[in-house]
C-alpha cells in the first residue's frame, strides 16, 4: 500500500515538474533537505526503538494463537513496524532514484546493517551521520548551481 502511495505521488510530481520549471529548479535543494532530515532521524530515540521492534524475535515474550485471522494481523503489524523503522532511508531511495542500482545497493546496505549488525543502534548513527554529510553536500551543490 506504501509503494502505491509513493508511486502515486511520484507520478504527480513529475507532471508537475514537466508544468513548472520554477518547481523543478527547487528539486535539487529539496532532495539535499529530505536527504538530511533522514540521516537526522536515524539520531532519534525513536529510530531507536523501531530498531528494536525490527531486532525482537517475532512473537517474543507473547504467546498467538494459530488461525488465520491472527496471522493476518500479526503480519500487517510487523510490515507497519518495518514500514517505520524504514521510513527515513526509504525516503532517501524515493528522492535519489528508485531505478538507481547505486542507489538501491547503498539503501540497502543501511538497512541491513542497522538490522543485523552487533550495536544496530550505533550504526544507525553511523549511517545518520554519513547521510547528514550526504545532504549538507547536496544542499551546498544545488546553492553553487
Amino acid at each position: 500500500m506504501v509503494g502505491i502511495a509513493a508511486f502515486a505521488l511520484g507520478g504527480a510530481l513529475a507532471a508537475a515538474l514537466m508544468r513548472l520549471p520554477t518547481l523543478a529548479r527547487a528539486v535539487p535543494t529539496a532532495v539535499g533537505v529530505v536527504v538530511l532530515i533522514a540521516g537526522a532521524l536515524q539520531f532519534t530515540s525513536w529510530k531507536a526503538r523501531r530498531l528494536d521492534c525490527c531486532r525482537q524475535a517475532p512473537g517474543c515474550g507473547t504467546t498467538l494463537l494459530a488461525d488465520a485471522g491472527t496471522a493476518w494481523r500479526y503480519g500487517l503489524h510487523l510490515g507497519l513496524e518495518c514500514t517505520y523503522c524504514c521510513a527515513g532511508l526509504t525516503a532517501i531511495l524515493l528522492v535519489c532514484g528508485v531505478m538507481d542500482v547505486r542507489v538501491m545497493a547503498v539503501v540497502t546496505a543501511a538497512v541491513t546493517l542497522e538490522r543485523l549488525a552487533p550495536g544496530g543502534e550505533r550504526v544507525a548513527r553511523l549511517i545518520g551521520a554519513a547521510f547528514v554529510g550526504v545532504g549538507l553536500f547536496l544542499i551546498g551543490r544545488a546553492a553553487a548551481l
